[in-house]
């Protein structure tokens, strides 16, 4: 498998990005705040590091990132996720519901929860507005993974979805390896196999602001996504099964552009979904390589994060549904728009649209995807 990194990003490593510095004291979570047994399993909060400081910790219970610390262009340090300060406020699913977590079996929609495979009728349970959202309404964010092995700058997390979970057919057994590589990335490979014929499409749900937590809002974060198109959704945000040209519409991220500048044009893509809630569908030049989807960057700490993948598709979500109601782990609310994710997957509903890519494994075959977020800064004088 390839892996294809600009030219430009290589010399910006070279220069800022892969060199050790002193680090300032990290304040980290506490690692008894997540030590519990959920569901007789037991559930913990593991911490890794790369070589150059890049810190991120992550809890077994959902497979979640809870935090990833990062420097800005003078050195100065922060947490750059949104998360919870203890396991309970994972666990509740108070405010937004998937904060760091994996997603599966099925990340995104189905409509109204059923599909067809080989002519036998699949009802799904339902979560969202009668749709199948993330899984289901005990998708793998709710399940405790097994960590196989841990080291300093990985952790391999497994989970065994048995047949009939949430109406999905066959017995899948997944694996995700999340590492911080020494050129400051963040990457997760996922593995999965199946003794039964059965959709499946993972991703991982991680709510970044490149000010750092609870720092205001990401509407003045730049953003590209390397995508012609898109696929526009219905009101209960199902996709029509067709693609859509981004020219000319608010979903043009083909240049850098600000979040915020187009967002609350009137649109009714944009309506239903109160902001950005769309899937993109990607410019590949070869299927499994992996390759540049999207850039985010805040032009005031000089933070960006390349996102890199194997898949299709890719879901940008804006921070639509964060009320305020729940503090983040610096004791500041997850207001408004106050985070983002990019979600690398195949495209939602997938089952049920012939025009889509396919999205189902079978007994013999392996899935495998890669995802990379990759960190770093831009000097002011570069």
């Amino acid at each position: 498998m390839k892996i294809k990194f600009p030219v430009c990003l290589v010399l910006l490593c070279t220069l800022i990005g892969c060199q050790s510095k002193p680090q300032q004291s990290l304040a980290l979570l506490p690692e008894a705040a997540f030590d519990s047994i959920v569901e007789t399993k037991p559930v913990a909060l593991y911490t890794l590091r790369n070589r150059n400081g890049i810190t991120m910790q992550v809890t077994n219970y959902g497979a979640r990132v809870v935090a990833i610390w990062t420097p800005d262009n003078d050195g100065h340090w922060a947490d750059i996720v949104a998360g919870r300060p203890t396991l309970k406020g994972y666990i509740s699913g108070a405010g937004e519901r998937f904060l760091g977590a994996a997603i599966g079996r099925y990340a995104n929609r189905i409509a109204n929860g059923k599909f067809v495979l080989d002519s036998k009728a699949y009802q799904l349970s339902t979560y969202s507005d009668g749709q199948c959202l993330h899984g289901g309404i005990k998708g793998f964010d709710r399940v405790v993974w097994d960590v196989t092995s841990k080291s300093d700058s990985e952790i391999v997390l497994t989970y065994l979805s048995r047949d009939m979970e949430e109406g999905f057919p066959g017995n899948v057994q997944i694996k995700m390896v999340y590492s911080l590589t020494d050129d400051d990335a963040f990457k997760i490979e996922y593995t999965a196999t199946t003794d039964r014929k059965t959709p499946i499409n993972l991703t991982n749900h991680t709510f970044f602001n490149l000010h750092g937590e609870g720092n205001g809002g990401i509407e003045d974060h730049l953003l590209y996504i390397n995508a012609d198109t898109f696929t526009p959704l219905n009101e209960k945000l199902i996709p029509l099964g067709t693609y859509q040209k981004v020219a000319g519409t608010p979903f043009d991220f083909r240049s850098s552009t600000l979040i915020g500048e187009r967002i609350n044009e009137q649109n009714t893509q944009l309506e239903q979904s109160k902001g950005y809630d769309q899937n993109f569908v990607l410019n590949r030049t070869a299927l499994d390589d992996v390759e540049l989807a999207a850039i985010v960057e805040d032009t005031v700490s000089g933070r960006f994060m390349r996102v890199y993948t194997t898949e299709p598709g890719l879901q940008f979500y804006s921070g639509n549904f964060s009320d305020g109601s729940v503090m983040g782990k610096n004791g500041k609310p997850h207001t408004f728009r106050s985070s983002f994710a990019i979600e690398v997957q195949h495209f939602p509903d997938s089952p049920n649209q012939k025009n889509f890519p396919s999205t189902i494994l079978k007994p013999g075959d392996t899935y495998h995807q890669i995802c990379i977020y990759q960190f770093g800064t831009k000097k002011k004088d570069l």
